[in-house]
């Protein structure tokens, strides 16, 4: 199992998961969903972790459910099951202490839609595209709406889900499923910036307010305030913002810890 999602954290605390099905164009068949969840378990309690990267080999970043598996053996405890854990995966992103970056090249289709959207940032290349396919199929996209709609404005959204029409990375970013499209040569560069931009900040101040980021958006407008102003007063209370505080009173950089 362990060949088709590979691993590898570097000395600043990223990870960087691959997927490696590229001749089924990594789709996310029930291995590929226990491995991906048996990693994210395992990044959640390492608390030196700073930024996880999703990536994929081949072709396609992630062609959504293994079609194929799912009618092996029709059934609807089946696919109860295989939609829930996939459910399960999807939040244990959004769960995670970090930001998730997706590293897109190809296509993504339906569920692998899904993941972009439902990654906390996503750099594309060029020639990427995206598509919630599944109607085509007369499947509509039920799981993959849940982030969709949270990204997209909602006819934006139901248009992409009613047609399975595929948006080229350009509209990606204009519609805001991507951050930034760029040349595939440079899809490396403009990752490691966003990771630059990131590994300089407190991971305790990012873990506190991509927490609250989830959190609000589900709440109306005043419980959202209450619950942002009390996450800003016990980040003030942190070593770190006490000190960033500080160093700009005092016209310096701050010297923060390494975590």
């Amino acid at each position: 199992m362990d060949d088709i999602l590979l691993r590898e954290r570097d000395a600043r605390g990223v990870l960087t998961l691959t997927l490696n099905r590229p001749a089924s164009f990594n789709a996310l068949g029930e291995q590929m969903l226990t491995a991906l969840q048996d990693a994210i378990a395992a990044a959640a309690a390492d608390e030196s972790l700073r930024a996880v990267v999703i990536a994929a080999q081949g072709k396609a970043f992630c062609a959504g459910h293994d079609l194929k598996e799912m009618i092996r053996e029709p059934s609807l405890a089946y696919y109860q099951a295989l939609f829930a854990q996939c459910s399960r995966f999807m939040l244990s992103l959004q769960n995670l202490p970090v930001p998730v970056i997706a590293k897109v090249q190809g296509i993504a289709t339906a569920a692998g839609c899904q993941l972009v959207a439902q990654c906390d940032l996503a750099v594309a290349s060029e020639d990427a595209s995206f598509a919630v396919s599944g109607v085509n199929f007369g499947l509509f996209c039920a799981t993959p709406s849940v982030p969709l709609l949270r990204n997209l404005q909602p006819k934006q959204a139901m248009e992409m889900l009613v047609t399975g029409d595929f948006i080229s990375a350009r509209e990606a970013v204009t519609r805001g499923l991507v951050n930034r499209a760029v040349p595939r040569e440079q899809v490396d560069e403009e990752v490691e910036s966003l990771l630059r931009s990131i590994l300089a900040k407190p991971r305790v101040a990012l873990a506190m307010g991509k927490e609250l980021f989830y959190r609000q958006r589900e709440m109306g407008i005043a419980a959202a305030y209450q619950l942002a102003s009390q996450t800003m007063a016990a980040n003030m209370m942190e070593s770190c913002a006490l000190e960033g505080v500080k160093a700009f009173t005092e016209k310096r950089s701050p010297t923060w810890r390494a975590a």
